[in-house]
């Protein structure tokens, strides 16, 4: 083709107005795998504070960290041996909907959802008893 025919776009192949056809590519994708969602560093850092501080109070003692294509988790366990007690879940197809952060008990029932990670894990911190000082 040269630069002074005429160009007709049809389903992703181009073509000249006189029907000779050639061999670029408009709208292909290179066939690339998908992107691993993950927790970043500052996400990690926070769960790593509170669970931190649940190891130190004898609650927690294992945790193991998942990433895929889908959506990334950070299960907590009490023992290694059993379910995981709580999962923290970092779903991006849900962040314009409910927030892609969650944390799910061992049941799956979800906690708690919602769009910052500091607000959904205060789920996660251990209740502070009220007591009377006299």
């Amino acid at each position: 083709m040269s630069e002074g025919d005429d160009i007709a776009i049809e389903s992703g192949s181009v073509r000249s107005l006189d029907g000779r056809s050639s061999s670029a590519a408009v709208n292909r994708k290179p066939n690339l795998p998908k992107p691993i969602i993950a927790f970043h560093r500052t996400e990690l850092n926070q769960i790593l504070r509170l669970y931190g501080r649940m190891v130190a109070s004898g609650e927690w003692r294992d945790y193991a960290i998942g990433h895929g294509s889908e959506k990334a988790i950070f299960a907590i366990f009490r023992r290694s041996s059993e379910m995981p007690l709580y999962r923290v879940e970092k779903d991006p197809k849900l962040a314009r909907k409910q927030g892609a952060y969650s944390v799910v008990g061992a049941g799956g029932m979800i906690l708690k959802r919602g769009h910052d990670l500091g607000n959904v894990l205060k789920v996660l911190e251990k209740k502070k008893h009220l007591r009377v000082v006299e």
